[in-house]
């Protein structure tokens, strides 16, 4: 018979008897030279590998995104700065044109400085913000998220009134509600012939919001714009111009539009700017978590190796055997990646699921512990945020998947190529 006549009489590659042989000996018992534990060691590895990986790269995407979300729905996503503040009108003409720019939903004036918050309980440093009336009831992460009070009253009076609104966990600090006075101390408000001096004045805390980040909500009040001008003796003058996109990963590229609607006496810097190098170290510490993570899967992987090297040195006469019965000398392999490949397509699913699942309810998980151990899993004073965040980005955990998958096959490799070179003489030669 001819080697073609022969080729085609031959099982094709991975079909169903090398299949069937690949699930026997990841089925059979260490008496019948299987290595049942082996493997179950290997899936477990690669099934809390893949779920801890999914699990903490979704914890980072949660933690990204709500600090993202809530920082710049807190603060601008790009700021107007220079000669076009000094003057009132050209001010307002400045925003006036950068409103009218496509993907901008609000450009606000603002003044932004630190002041001293007295109350009944202790005095404390604070950070002041003065807005108009329209535009803190455009910002919806403080008009949305009021905790006491109502914005009727701000604005209202001379220089904008008396009225201010204050984040809750400061007027909690400084033993103040909705109703009292709080006694703000300006460094140099009061302006005199020597330069300016500290002023001092009472003001009524129409409202209290809770942004969920405690660096926001311990630190910051808001004041009608002109009584901010008043008291921190900036009459006429602001800080800066803050503009909101309708999307945050525009303003880069936006700089330029709004560079020419501010005209040349303005200065233009985007969120990505101001705050370069803490996003920056938020992205360095997310890519280097996930390499971590994925060297744990890879060790994890590499468990595969030891019990393909067993089972092939234990299945030493079987593999003689096939190969004097005429099964090709690809098959012999093959059978041995279909056998490590089963393990790490079993884990890795498992994994996924395991993983997936953590992320999708990690509330829950979060208040068992917390009620269990009796003890904070996540502090809003240390992390900022008063939830543990999860976000699971598919397209992420499909590359971990694909990864994982990889990876197994990969280690499958040495002992299914070991298992290729195996001599059916020497090994039948004792038996």
């Amino acid at each position: 018979m001819s080697e073609a006549a022969i080729a085609a009489t031959r099982a094709p590659p991975f079909g169903p008897w090398e299949r069937m042989l690949a699930g026997r000996y990841l089925r059979a018992k260490r008496s019948q030279g299987g290595v049942a534990l082996i493997a179950i060691i290997s899936f477990v590895g690669i099934t809390m590998a893949v779920a801890v990986l999914i699990t903490v790269m979704s914890v980072m995407n949660g933690f990204r995104a709500e600090l993202l979300g809530k920082i710049l729905g807190f603060n601008g996503h790009l700021f107007v700065t220079g000669g076009v503040l000094d003057n009132a009108q050209m001010r307002d003409q400045a925003v006036s044109r950068i409103v009218k720019v496509p993907g901008v939903t609000q450009a606000a004036p603002v003044i932004e400085a630190q002041a001293i918050a007295m109350g009944p309980n202790q005095i404390t440093g604070a950070i002041v913000r003065g807005v108009s009336p329209h535009d803190l009831a455009a910002a919806r992460i403080v008009s949305g998220n009021l905790t006491g009070g109502s914005l009727k009253s701000f604005g209202e009076g001379d220089y904008g009134g008396d009225a201010v609104v204050v984040g809750e966990r400061l007027a909690n600090m400084v033993g103040v509600k909705v109703g009292d006075t709080i006694s703000l101390i300006s460094p140099s408000g009061g302006a005199t012939a020597f330069g300016g001096t500290p002023l001092q004045k009472p003001y009524t805390v129409a409202a209290t919001f809770s942004a969920g980040m405690s660096q926001f909500d311990q630190a910051y009040i808001f004041m009608p714009l002109q009584q901010a001008q008043l008291f921190f003796g900036r009459e006429g003058t602001v800080d800066a111009i803050e503009i909101k996109l309708d999307n945050p990963d525009k303003a880069p590229r936006m700089k330029a539009d709004i560079q020419r609607a501010a005209g040349p006496a303005g200065l233009v810097a985007d969120w990505t700017q101001r705050d370069a190098s803490y996003w920056g170290a938020l992205q360095v510490e997310r890519n280097v978590m996930r390499l971590i993570l994925m060297l744990l899967v890879v060790i994890a992987a590499l468990n595969i190796i030891s019990s393909l090297v067993m089972l092939v040195k234990n299945k030493g006469r079987d593999i003689a055997i096939l190969r004097t019965m005429g099964a090709g000398q690809g098959a012999i392999p093959r059978i041995f990646v279909m056998t490590g490949g089963m393990i790490g397509a079993a884990g890795t699913v498992a994994g996924l699921l395991l993983g997936s699942l953590v992320s999708v309810y990690i509330d829950p998980i979060q208040s068992v512990v917390e009620k269990v151990t009796g003890a904070s899993v996540f502090s809003s004073d240390v992390y900022f945020l008063n939830r543990l965040p999860a976000k699971v980005d598919w397209l992420e955990v499909a590359i971990i998947t694909g990864f994982s998958l990889a990876a197994s096959l990969v280690c499958t490799l040495p002992p299914a190529w070991q298992a290729s070179r195996l001599d059916p003489v020497e090994a039948l030669r004792y038996e």
